[in-house]
């Protein structure tokens, strides 16, 4: 008799326990995590993570929901991005992914866990492919490339007033994309245009030669600052090229620096990347950070952190429209719905997606490396997403 006394009295503080158990949400990051670019990829990490740790007790006290985050490696390779979310999607706890850093990674792991309902918030992919495929799941908070191209194109023109630009792709998603849409935006402006592709990643000495006997007015490089733009600005400068050196936001890296040393001197990028110079209600945010991870926050760490909250607005969301009980977490569709649907006010200001995923309107800035290599915001313009 006291067995079974003993046995009600334990099933009865399960019970009791389970009835005051939390229910697990996660979110999972996705970026490079190893590899060349794996300064920025943590960024997105631990932006993110800042995010959820920031709003945890919140969902924890109201909701009983308690937030996790998932961080996982891609290594900047579609092939490695696409198995890691496919492992991201077998967790059913996961409600959505905030990342990827490269455009060519992100299209297909969208495709591959759309199936799955998983929603992703993207704080980087600017090539518009990305959502002009119109997938419910696919959203992203910085601007499209068609934007930073016209953006870094008016700034050649009509600043810079060149006649000439000699423009460099990698042959990337990202890096061909974008520097096709400064190409197009400069040819409408009556400059002319030399346009180049190349999988050189350190010997830039034949590119140089050619550059050389061109001597434009202006070198554009479509490409990551980590993989060959630092090194190409590096080269030029050595073989005595002195032509204005543009790129997009692949050049927001320190690596611009690290590489190129004083050759990154006077180095212009536009970027979707805001940064507490421009963004003065980040710096408490930026704190934060710094405390908590130890180390500084650059522009995706910031742009991450957004992301994150859009996509904790969105979880919110999903729980009052379904009018969810505490303790119940809403299922992946639902957030996917959800996500789409928010309009949350975030550091880099208010986003509101349009039907393919676009954020409506943002900002772009264009930067410059000083003399003493710290980067300096020289520019803002505001941007609107096209019509799907």
């Amino acid at each position: 008799m006291r067995a079974k006394v003993l046995g009600v009295a334990v099933l009865a503080g399960l019970a009791l326990g389970s009835a005051n158990a939390a229910t697990v949400v996660k979110i999972a990051t996705l970026s490079p995590l190893s590899g060349p670019v794996a300064n920025i990829g943590e960024q997105i990490n631990l932006g993110a993570k800042l995010a959820v740790s920031e709003k945890a007790k919140y969902f924890l006290d109201k909701y009983g929901i308690d937030l996790q985050v998932s961080s996982n490696d891609d290594q900047a390779t579609a092939s490695v991005g696409v198995a890691a979310a496919k492992k991201i999607a077998t967790d059913r706890n996961v409600l959505a992914i905030v990342g990827t850093l490269n455009s060519s990674v992100v299209t297909p792991v969208s495709e591959a866990v759309k199936s799955y309902n998983l929603a992703i918030v993207s704080p980087a992919n600017t090539a518009t492919t990305v959502t002009d495929r119109g997938l419910p799941n696919m959203n992203r908070i910085c601007a499209r490339d068609d934007a930073q191209g016209a953006a870094g194109a008016d700034y050649l023109a009509k600043t810079l007033k060149v006649k000439t630009v000699y423009v460099v792709h990698d042959k990337t998603t990202y890096g061909e994309g974008l520097a096709t849409e400064v190409k197009k935006g400069l040819e409408a402006q009556g400059v002319r245009v030399v346009f180049e592709g190349t999988d050189e990643k350190s010997n830039f000495a034949p590119l140089v030669t050619k550059v050389s006997a061109i001597n434009p007015d202006a070198v554009y490089y479509g490409g990551l600052a980590s993989t060959g733009g630092a090194l190409f600005v590096k080269q030029l400068r050595e073989a005595g090229v002195k032509s204005a050196y543009m790129g997009g936001d692949g050049l927001d890296d320190s690596e611009l620096q690290k590489q190129a040393g004083d050759a990154a001197k006077g180095v212009l990028f536009t970027t979707a990347a805001a940064s507490v110079d421009v963004v003065p209600a980040a710096k408490k945010m930026e704190d934060n950070f710094k405390k908590t991870f130890k180390k500084e926050m650059l522009g995706y760490g910031l742009m991450s952190y957004d992301a994150a909250n859009v996509v904790l607005a969105g979880i919110e969301k999903a729980i009052k429209d379904n009018k969810l009980k505490k303790g119940k977490a809403p299922t992946r569709a639902q957030v996917m719905k959800a996500i789409r649907g928010v309009k949350v006010n975030t550091l880099s200001g208010t986003v509101e997606f349009n039907s393919v995923g676009d954020r409506k309107a943002g900002y772009l800035y264009i930067a410059k490396v000083q003399d003493n290599l710290d980067l300096k915001v020289i520019g803002q313009v505001a941007v609107k997403a096209p019509k799907p």
